[in-house]
């Protein structure tokens, strides 16, 4: 094997990582964008059924 061939593979790795990598993080980032909508919904229904929470009245 040459080294110039060795590189290749050594960037491929590295372009696959950074790849696989950054699908786990959008993963992640939707994952928090959902439990954070949630919470909003949790806080917004508690706050409605108190009555604190008013439409800008």
């Amino acid at each position: 094997m040459h080294t110039a061939s060795a590189f290749g593979f050594f960037g491929l790795f590295i372009y696959l990582g950074t790849l696989a990598i950054g699908i786990y993080c959008l993963i992640l980032f939707i994952k928090l964008a959902r439990r954070g909508i949630k919470a909003l919904d949790i806080y917004l229904n508690k706050h409605n059924d108190r009555g604190d929470y008013r439409d800008g009245m």
